[in-house]
């Protein structure tokens, strides 16, 4: 190969690298994207837009950034502010002609002295007041330990929780901590979590202000200093054969019941939930009970004996059931039951879908996922099958079912 050829070659590869390089930028950088998509209002009728904007901190400047707005017949509803120094950051809620477009209103805040502007549609639901959404949020993670995850999202807007144990489940070196008053790193927030591990928030594209670093602060403080909680509510099922079973809420006090139960499973039945060595499926039950990782619902017997478990597990922007029945209680509905009650729980949750993981000869989880009548998709690879469910044709009431006492008959 002669000297020109290779430094053409060399060219080529540096010139992808590069291009490679830019598009990677783009699409990583915070340049906030300007989203057009979302339900669009009929025509002749107004929209609703979320706005973020930052303008200097001087006087005339919000007061320019508004006279630009109503020349384009905007009306504010609402409008929050971040200092951020010789900055301000102003969060808006608008309604706009529905003609207006969103490349329109950028380029009018734009030229108004507004920089770094953030713009995608809202609804009906964004018509709620801050101070009354943050007593909401409040007040759900007072009532249940496993809503913390999901009111940092909601307070935050769109971004991704992880919450990491400070011991993972079957042992190893857990993460390193954070001090606690957190730490806050543009698009990334770190807070210490009250059982010692950390939450990690990350929003791509839209920096945190310290305004945001505070109220999420406050929000863990309020969940660390009440301590574990879950609700307590029975949904009593009747099976077929004439046997009461109780469906609740459990967390890490039934860790010793889920012990007992994973002894009488027979090794086929672990093998097909956990798809590890069966030597360690008991170390996984303190990350899987503990409500800050996401819910788990328990059948019991009228003794008290838990019989079944279902999971619906917190996974960064993803949400995954699981099930545990045990070998003598497979076959009875329990599983599509309490598939049915998580699926109402993620739906509650604003969650997009959920998956489930399990082996390609697992029928029986196969066809708790077909019984809930939703749109799937199933990927297999190796023997591991993940089937997928779209929620955004589901669904749910004004209260979950474990939130009211009821009796019915599960059928088989």
């Amino acid at each position: 190969m002669s000297a020109v050829t290779l430094l053409l070659i060399s060219a080529v590869v540096l010139a992808t690298a590069v291009a490679f390089f830019t598009w990677w930028s783009r699409r990583h950088g915070h340049a906030p994207p300007k989203s057009d998509t979302g339900a669009r209002p009929p025509a002749g009728e107004s929209g609703l837009w979320r706005m973020r904007t930052t303008v200097k901190d001087e006087p005339g400047s919000l007061a320019a950034l508004c006279t630009a707005l109503a020349g384009h017949r905007v009306d504010i509803l609402s409008l929050q502010t971040h200092p951020l120094g010789a900055d301000t950051v102003d969060e808006f809620l608008l309604r706009a002609p529905g003609a207006l477009a969103a490349d329109e209103l950028d380029r009018a805040v734009s030229l108004a002295g507004g920089t770094g502007t953030w713009i995608e549609r809202a609804d009906a639901h964004d018509l709620v007041d801050a101070p009354t959404r943050v007593l909401g949020l409040a007040t759900r993670t007072a009532l249940d330990a496993a809503e913390l995850p999901l009111a940092l999202r909601q307070l935050l807007g769109r971004c991704t929780i992880r919450s990491l144990p400070a011991r993972p489940p079957g042992g190893g070196r857990g993460t390193d901590g954070v001090p606690v008053e957190g730490v806050l790193e543009d698009t990334v927030m770190r807070l210490r979590a009250p059982e010692g591990g950390v939450i990690t928030v990350e929003r791509p594209y839209l920096p945190f202000t310290p305004t945001e670093f505070a109220r999420a602060r406050a929000l863990v403080e309020l969940d660390a200093r009440l301590g574990p909680r879950v609700p307590r509510s029975d949904d009593v099922l009747t099976l077929p054969e004439g046997n009461d079973i109780t469906i609740r809420r459990a967390d890490t006090g039934d860790i010793e019941a889920a012990k007992a139960m994973h002894e009488r499973c027979s090794p086929r039945t672990l093998g097909m939930r956990y798809h590890g060595p069966l030597g360690d499926v008991d170390r996984y039950l303190n990350h899987l009970l503990s409500p800050r990782f996401g819910r788990t619902l328990a059948a019991r017997t009228a003794s008290g004996r838990v019989v079944a478990l279902g999971h619906l597990l917190w996974d960064g922007d993803e949400t995954e059931v699981a099930l545990l029945i045990e070998d003598d209680w497979q076959r009875r509905g329990l599983g599509g039951e309490l598939l049915t009650r998580l699926v109402a729980m993620a739906v509650e949750a604003n969650c997009a879908s959920v998956y489930a993981v399990t082996q390609s000869s697992n029928t029986g989880m196969v066809a708790a996922m077909r019984g809930l009548n939703l749109p799937l998709d199933y990927q297999i690879e190796e023997g591991t099958l993940v089937v997928t469910a779209r929620l955004d044709t589901a669904a749910v009431g004004s209260a979950l079912p474990y939130d009211r006492p009821s009796r019915r008959f599960v059928r088989d």
